[in-house]
């Protein structure tokens, strides 16, 4: 009976902790590592966090990228993974049932990947005015790096913390003046908000009101632009920004006061799979002075990845302002340029289309690029006061055109004129020499609009018919990042190209918006507790040296002048709270 009593005992100890293990049945996670190129990570940490950060399980990935945590109660866990020189990535609210077995793939973001300090694509040079630049963001288009100029610190939180976190706001005011910025001269108050949504959108708002008057003026220049940038689907997102601009201080062809525009631009990208990423946008505009003109300018932009080092894309691109999903980094839309020719407004046109190279040297990277380009109107800069006369019809037998649209304020011009076809190749290499600086080295060959040989000035009205395309070459070495002790953001850069050039050899290269000396300063101002903080210096400088000058007559004999960059000042002071 003892025995008996014994062995009913240990059979009723077996049944109940068979009954427990049946109704908790151990749950487990595994998966697979990748990098964001798709390449599977060996000797990742992956650590599974229960309630308050508690750690539950670890593993480590391996020759496939592949890990398992078994043996987890039901409940509710974060994973993380996380290894050297990579963003750690962590994945939220993962509910596990008994006896569940969940797949968790994570995607890590290499530090020197996500921050694209010099892209190879065509930034503007004061690209630090918005918030949306200097946030680093995941595949899945989430915050996973925010710098905060005010303080110089930066902060690393992982995707899912910033899904939690509240929204943001920051809002910026700032004056500035400048000479030789075409639509930008005169003294111009700006004002900026921009709000960070509790899903990782953005929404930033920008106005810009000049103060210069004149006799001419019928009201200062007035800019207003709004902005949007949300996440789409599976490691995807989405851009809009729209922007009304009105410039009273023009004068286009025949006389004719004032020009209006509106613009809506979007970019969005995706990923098809793991080896491919698509991005696609355009912009629309309508431009109102002498009469209406409205143009389409759509881009497209494919790029592989075959290996862990290597990128092959293509690029079509009709607007050298917007070429990819990164060329919308900033709710400052440059202001479109048309001109009346022939009773029709008229604005910039042409085609270009790029095959690329690159592939991953240490750090850097290292480009190459076959393109070719069919312009069929391009606008040509100039400078000098304008009169009555050279804004009057062309009377020139056989000129092509003469829509001219002139600035009164920093009397500086812009005019249409014929294009040209021209192919070519670019090579682009980036290096880190510091973890916030960049340089990079830029070569094009190809073909640009060039003067006559010689000393001779040409001829206002008959520039069209003087100019014609040559082939050249161009080079340029950048130095763009930031300065951490002191916060300094800095992007210089020189590009050479011989000076009978009025346009850029490769238009729609990276640097093809500057050309010679130009830079562009951000300096935090702190002196004690005397000033707030916040309080920020700016200067923005394009052809210090004015290289690249080209004669021009107007037609009553006064010296003008076209240069593919016009030597352009600008400097301001804001103050972000």
């Amino acid at each position: 009976m003892e025995r008996s009593r014994v062995k009913i005992a240990i059979l009723a100890v077996v049944m109940t902790v068979s009954l427990r293990g049946w109704a908790a049945a151990p749950a487990a996670v595994s998966g697979v590592v990748r990098d964001a190129q798709g390449i599977a990570q060996m000797g990742a940490l992956v650590q599974v966090m229960g309630p308050n950060a508690s750690l539950v399980g670890t593993a480590f990935t391996d020759l496939h990228g592949r890990y398992l945590i078994s043996n987890l109660l039901p409940g509710k866990y974060e994973v993380r993974a996380s290894a050297a020189l990579f963003v750690p990535t962590l994945h939220g609210n993962l509910r596990l049932n008994p006896g569940a077995k969940a797949v968790v793939n994570l995607t890590m973001n290499a530090i020197f990947d996500a921050a694209a300090w010099i892209p190879a694509e065509r930034r503007k040079a004061d690209e630090p005015k918005d918030d949306w630049t200097w946030t680093l963001r995941s595949v899945a288009n989430k915050p996973i790096l925010r710098i905060f100029d005010e303080n110089g610190d930066m902060v690393i939180m992982s995707s899912s913390s910033a899904e939690k976190a509240k929204p943001a706001d920051r809002a910026r005011a700032g004056v500035q003046s400048g000479d030789g910025g075409f639509g930008t001269g005169g003294i111009h108050n700006v004002f900026q908000l921009d709000r960070s949504m509790p899903d990782g959108s953005d929404v930033e708002v920008r106005a810009d009101l000049g103060a210069q008057t004149g006799p001419r003026l019928r009201a200062p220049s007035t800019s207003l632009q709004a902005g949007y940038q949300r996440k789409m689907g599976f490691a995807g997102a989405g851009r809009v920004v729209t922007s009304y601009q009105s410039h009273p201080e023009m004068i286009g062809s025949g006389g004719t006061s004032g020009m209006e525009a509106i613009q809506l631009a979007s970019a969005e990208k995706t990923q098809l799979g793991d080896a491919v990423d698509l991005e696609v946008g355009g912009t629309v505009y309508v431009i109102r002075g002498a009469g209406y003109g409205m143009a389409s300018r759509p881009f497209l932009k494919v790029t592989a990845h075959p290996g862990s080092h290597w990128q092959a894309g293509y690029r079509m691109a009709t607007s050298r302002d917007l070429q990819s999903f990164n060329g919308l980094d900033t709710v400052e839309l440059e202001l479109p340029v048309g001109v009346m020719e022939q009773g029709r407004m008229r604005t910039e046109s042409g085609l270009h289309q790029e095959i690329s190279l690159s592939r991953k040297a240490g750090r850097g990277v290292v480009q190459v690029g076959y393109y070719k380009d069919n312009l069929q109107r391009i606008i040509l800069a100039g400078g000098g006061a304008l009169t009555a006369a050279d804004l009057a019809p062309a009377s020139v037998p056989g000129a092509t055109t003469n829509g001219i649209l002139a600035d009164t304020v920093s009397d500086t011009f812009r005019m249409l004129s014929a294009g040209y076809r021209s192919q070519g190749v670019s090579l682009l290499m980036t290096e880190p020499i510091t973890p916030a600086m960049w340089v990079a080295v830029e070569y094009n060959t190809g073909a640009a609009m060039a003067a006559p040989d010689g000393k001779q000035p040409m001829h206002l009205d008959k520039v069209s018919m003087e100019l014609k395309p040559r082939a050249a070459q161009s080079a340029t070495i950048a130095l763009n990042g930031r300065v951490i002790h002191s916060g300094t953001q800095v992007r210089a850069s020189y590009r050479y190209q011989p000076e009978g050039l009025v346009t850029a050899v490769n238009r729609y290269a990276a640097f093809s918006d500057q050309a010679y000396l130009s830079f562009f300063i951000r300096q935090p101002v702190r002196c004690g507790k005397m000033l707030p903080d916040g309080l920020e210096a700016t200067v923005d400088i394009t052809n210090l040296l004015e290289q690249g000058y080209r004669p021009v007559l107007s037609r009553d004999g006064r010296m003008l002048f076209l240069a593919q960059s016009p030597r352009m000042i600008q400097a301001g002071l804001a103050f972000n709270f």
